[in-house]
């Protein structure tokens, strides 16, 4: 009920799940046709299981949906990067495809996920599990010396993973000097992808992410920096993301992603609270370039990638068959760019890639992939909302249950946001990792001293004034 107090996290999340109509289970139907089409999937196209493709994701993942294998050629890199098949057993206006349209996008929660699909297909017969021979839409990019694309193309094939390898140990593998055949090109092509990046002018924010750790039958709040693997498998699902986006536009016919560029003044604004912290920003350079170095752990950086978040607002999807549309561009990608690479997670994916496959195969888009294409930026706002929700709500909801019992102390803390209309604005501390509202006369970028003056798990709201 609302404004009951939960007694323990879960019966919170539980909430969390109730007040966003999250569903609790799939129908019948969907579960029946699930178990049916995972043992008989479409197979076709090439048989790629001699490329020893590996996938690397966070520990513990089921819903493996990319595996990579990475060659250097003469002046060159080449890329395989093949991307679960949901087209090979979900079929347009089926049931599982009428449930999907519903959810939009797997939602996370501590508890568990909320799946797009029924878990057989996503953590199952679909996922690009290790020693599994799976249907996959494997993209083939090849790169010259710079990492910069020379060609791309994408078909239906099977492939075979070898590994399913976590970030950690990817990261330590190339610390230590050990990574060898993809690994080793994985840092490599992936150092020159984030070049790249910058020097057309895309983004990629350095901050932490605020994240619940399961500890001592319950949960912490922790910062977290992305690891370096990280930012390199990123890279390529970018560059697979930028491939298709070249391929539908070329074709006059798809779905992208796309975020428009910032404001004028809002780039003002950015620019004097720049000047206000101390954060360098030479005349002429793009915020591309700024940001990039930037450490969040020094406070009037923190605040800055705080402030210059704004810049990034604003992102969706846009459907088109015939002419472009006129916003083609994603801002912090600084190119055109489509959503390929999580079909077992993201509903649009997949008709994305079905628009890809036929397109390199100078095939006409299937007639019921094309008359879904309209409606796809719609489920994917809507879904996308609800699962930031999600987030949102259960961070709060941990954040208040930490600090439930301290109210009235007093905490060191970060200015990261100051509201300049109501007053106010956000602190973050550094023990636990609380972000939140503060009321008093902020000072932007500064380390202060908070008290904690509302913590309540019912409301999952959290304030602090200035002590």
């Amino acid at each position: 009920m609302p404004g009951e107090v939960p007694v323990r996290l879960e019966d919170g999340f539980d909430r969390v799940r109730r007040e966003l109509n999250l569903p609790a289970d799939f129908p019948q139907a969907v579960l029946a046709e699930a178990e049916w089409v995972a043992e008989v999937p479409r197979l076709s196209g090439m048989d790629l299981t001699d490329l020893p493709f590996i996938t690397v994701d966070p520990p513990g993942s089921m819903d493996l949906d990319q595996a990579l294998h990475l060659e250097r050629l003469p002046g060159g890199y080449r890329v395989w990067y093949a991307i679960a098949d949901v087209g090979a057993f979900v079929r347009p206006g089926g049931v599982i495809d009428t449930e999907a349209r519903t959810r939009g996008a797997t939602v996370y929660l501590p508890t568990g996920n909320v799946p797009l699909h029924p878990r057989v297909l996503s953590e199952g017969g679909a996922s690009l599990l290790p020693g599994a021979t799976r249907p996959a839409a494997v993209w083939r990019v090849d790169l010259d010396a710079d990492g910069r694309t020379v060609g791309a193309d994408v078909q239906r094939a099977l492939v075979r993973s070898r590994e399913r390898l976590d970030y950690a140990y990817v990261q330590a593998a190339v610390d230590t000097g050990t990574a060898d055949g993809t690994l080793a090109l994985l840092a490599e092509i992936g150092r020159l992808r984030l070049a790249l990046e910058r020097d057309r002018g895309g983004v990629t924010l350095p901050t932490p992410d605020q994240e619940m750790v399961p500890a001592d039958g319950g949960y912490r709040l922790e910062y977290r920096l992305p690891l370096p693997a990280e930012a390199w498998n990123a890279q390529l699902s970018l560059l697979t993301g930028m491939a298709a986006a070249a391929m539908m536009l070329d074709a006059e016919i798809g779905v992208l992603r796309v975020l428009p560029a910032a404001r004028p003044a809002d780039l003002a604004k950015v620019r004097r609270v720049a000047e206000a912290l101390e954060v360098p920003w030479p005349e002429g350079a793009a915020y591309g370039s700024v940001v990039h170095g930037l450490d969040a752990k020094v406070p009037q950086q923190a605040a800055f990638l705080h402030e210059a978040r704004v810049l990034l607002r604003g992102a969706g999807y846009v459907a088109f068959d015939g002419a472009p549309p006129k916003l083609a561009d994603h801002a912090a990608v600084a190119a055109p760019y489509a959503h390929v690479t999580a079909p077992l997670r993201r509903l649009v994916d997949r008709y994305a890639t079905e628009v890809c496959l036929a397109v390199a195969a100078g095939e006409p888009v299937p007639s019921d992939v094309r008359a879904a294409l309209a409606a796809l930026p719609e489920a994917m706002s809507v879904s996308g909302r609800r699962a930031s929700a999600a987030e949102r709500a259960c961070v709060d909801l941990v954040e208040a249950f930490l600090l439930r019992d301290r109210v009235g102390q007093a905490f060191d803390a970060m200015v990261i946001d100051v509201d300049a209309k109501r007053g106010g604005g956000l602190v973050q501390l550094a023990d636990p990792a609380v972000i939140a509202r503060c009321d008093g006369e902020l000072p932007l970028g500064e380390r202060v001293s908070v008290r904690l003056v509302q913590a309540d798990p019912a409301t999952r709201e959290v304030r602090f004034t200035l002590a």
